[in-house]
């Protein structure tokens, strides 16, 4: 209950930013304007979230005759969480990653990356996919994802106040410079804390669902090492998507990767091995 509520505490402050941005744009007028599309973009997210992010990473869907064994896998991770069986796809990047989206357990999919069945072995591929699964079961893909949406709002709407200049009567140029450096900072923040209180969660449930805490903690370590030397050009490109994976696949090149939006690997993997002392 804790972490919903810190989640709605995080969402309407995000909402509360994208309506300062609207006033400081266009007025009243402009904050009620940008309410009313921070509500329809959470809509759009909330029914076309999974097929949006999986069309921006150029994920390819994989039959259980394409992908046998990795279908198997994940089907019987899927009845130890006791959750249907989540669509499966294929991500053509050889950098080792994954990520879960859908709106709710009945819709949604799991995506791992070309590198991670070749970089991984069984054991630790398992805690991956159930780290992505405990995604699934704690609903954290919707809420994750209507954040990258409107950090990316806010973000666009910082910019337009810089090219604007925004109203005189309300900073003027100053105010519209601010507006760039520090509402998309403070969307990053809100996004950033999201992502690090699921992630520990998610390494909690998915150690639960294998069974297996040192796989998970094995495979974290393993694509932290391999991940930083290829580079994830779709992620790169829609950079409030990176909260999604279990590693930020971002390497940097731009401001969207000021903040981190996942939690130190090394503190997730000690909280596994932790867990698998008796």
């Amino acid at each position: 209950m804790a972490g919903h509520m810190r989640t709605f505490i995080l969402m309407a402050a995000m909402t509360a930013l994208l309506m300062g941005l609207g006033w400081m744009l266009g007025g009243r007028g402009g904050a009620v304007l940008a309410l009313i599309l921070a509500g329809a973009g959470n809509v759009f997210a909330w029914w076309n979230s999974d097929r949006m992010v999986l069309r921006q990473q150029g994920a390819v869907e994989l039959t259980p005759q394409q992908g046998a064994e990795l279908h198997a896998l994940v089907a019987g991770l899927a009845r130890r969480a006791d959750l249907p069986m989540p669509r499966v796809y294929l991500l053509p990047t050889e950098q080792p990653n994954a990520f879960a989206t859908g709106r709710n357990p009945s819709n949604s999919a799991v995506a791992v990356t070309q590198g991670l069945l070749r970089g991984l072995n069984r054991d630790e591929l398992a805690g991956v996919i159930a780290h992505e699964l405990a995604h699934i079961r704690h609903r954290d893909t919707l809420t994750m994802t209507v954040t990258a949406t409107m950090a990316g709002a806010i973000a666009m709407m910082g910019n337009m106040l810089l090219f604007s200049g925004g109203r005189e009567d309300r900073g003027g140029g100053l105010g519209a410079i601010l507006a760039m450096i520090f509402a998309p900072v403070a969307a990053m923040m809100v996004q950033m804390a999201i992502s690090r209180s699921r992630e520990y969660e998610a390494d909690r449930g998915g150690a639960g669902i294998c069974g297996q805490p040192l796989a998970l903690a094995s495979a974290l370590n393993r694509i932290a090492q391999l991940a930083g030397r290829s580079l994830n050009i779709p992620a790169e490109r829609n950079p409030a998507s990176a909260a999604l994976f279990i590693i930020n696949p971002l390497h940097g090149l731009r401001m969207d990767n000021l903040f981190a939006t996942h939690p130190p690997t090394e503190e997730r993997i000690a909280r596994l091995q932790r867990m698998a002392k008796p």
